[in-house]
């Protein structure tokens, strides 16, 4: 069901509720990730133009993220961990074009997450996993991007 609703979620954010036509179905393709990770491995990021999916699996806190042209939609398959996200990137860096990223998160809300649940992280908000000392997450990403920067990923 959570899939379903994930998939759901994709195909509106993407403006893809229209019918396919001829031409647009002979260049689709069907991807699947036989029990949840990519073929080429873990590791692999799929860019599918108006989206990317991607697995990541942490064992320790990552850094600060913003991105400036695409939202975060992460559904979380074990583990758990404390989310930061809002507020001021501390010491913000320019990762790669339009990523910025920083050693913490000042005034920033709080929540902790686990596996099933489902996180929509807007453009532009700054956001952090913070893991406990000997505790794992391990979540689906869905970066869509935005379309008026479709060129700027």
């Amino acid at each position: 069901m959570l899939s379903h609703l994930l998939l759901l979620f994709v195909f509106a954010v993407s403006g893809g509720f229209a019918v396919p036509g001829a031409s647009t179905a002979a260049k689709a393709s069907v991807v699947i990730w036989t029990g949840g990770v990519p073929p080429q491995g873990i590791t692999h990021k799929d860019d599918f133009g108006s989206h990317i999916l991607s697995i990541s699996h942490r064992e320790k806190s990552g850094r600060v993220e913003m991105h400036e042209t695409k939202a975060d939609v992460l559904v979380i398959q074990s583990g758990e961990a404390t989310l930061v996200y809002g507020g001021q990137v501390i010491d913000p860096k320019l990762d790669r074009p339009h990523e910025i990223q920083g050693s913490s998160i000042q005034g920033g809300t709080t929540r902790q997450v686990k596996a099933g649940d489902v996180i929509h992280i807007p453009i532009g908000v700054p956001h952090q996993f913070l893991l406990a000392p000997g505790s794992q997450i391990t979540y689906l990403v869905v970066k869509i991007v935005d379309s008026e920067n479709r060129s700027a990923k």
